[in-house]
């Protein structure tokens, strides 16, 4: 049966991806954040690999949008590139199903991989980097947009939130998922009161190495200034 995209509106939706490589990457560990993001509240989950989209599945009937990330040699493109990441995806219980919907060379069109998600009874999640990807998902059947690629085609990775394009992709669709940089919850209310229905935060929950390297640049910040 279809995702029910009414019950995430206004929801947080917390994207349990630990670092690859780091102490939290194992199915374990992904597990025990998602529960304890569901403890706090949460309304959905966003979750890397087929394994730990399977793991998750088995632990909770929340809502989850599964993802996987595959470093290309002939694409820039990294979320979800092949049909086989979309069928994986489906068969380890996602109910959403993103995938990278820039205009960029990719292995696969991004219509054939929206064709293939509904084949599964999945929904379509595009994950975009400026408005015109969101308007060719929605024509594609994309039935959820997300600002979750925002500056991240260039050459410098953004560290703020893209609040004009979550604004922008509002005037297109009421289901508008705020995603990248959302790092407090002062900035997840700006979100929602820039269009978004849904708010995705990751790293401020589940990348604990991440956060303790904000408190760490922050502190010898202060302590250089004092010094000098």
């Amino acid at each position: 049966m279809p995702l029910d995209i009414q019950a995430l509106n206004n929801g947080l939706i917390v994207s349990c991806q630990p670092v690859k490589g780091g102490a939290m990457d194992n199915a374990a560990m992904v597990v025990g954040f998602a529960l304890a993001a569901i403890d706090g509240g949460a309304a959905g989950l966003r979750i890397e690999s087929a394994e730990y989209v399977a793991a998750v599945r088995q632990a909770t009937d929340k809502p989850v949008i599964g993802l996987i990330k595959r470093d290309l040699d002939d694409s820039p493109v990294r979320i979800t590139p092949w049909l086989e990441d979309v069928d994986a995806l489906a068969n380890a219980g996602a109910d959403i199903i993103a995938y990278d919907a820039t205009q960029r060379t990719r292995p696969i069109d991004t219509k054939t991989l929206v064709e293939r998600i509904h084949a599964h009874g999945r929904t379509a999640m595009a994950d975009c980097s400026i408005i015109s990807d969101a308007v060719q998902a929605l024509a594609e059947g994309a039935e959820i947009v997300g600002s979750t690629l925002a500056g991240y085609t260039g050459p410098l990775e953004p560290t703020k939130p893209d609040f004009n394009l979550i604004a922008a992709m509002r005037q297109l669709t009421e289901n508008v998922v705020a995603e990248g940089n959302v790092r407090t919850p002062v900035l997840a209310q700006q979100a929602l009161a820039s269009g978004a229905s849904m708010v995705v935060v990751g790293s401020a929950i589940t990348r604990p190495e991440y956060v303790t390297a904000w408190f760490r640049s922050a502190l010898d910040e202060t302590m250089a200034k004092a010094g000098a």
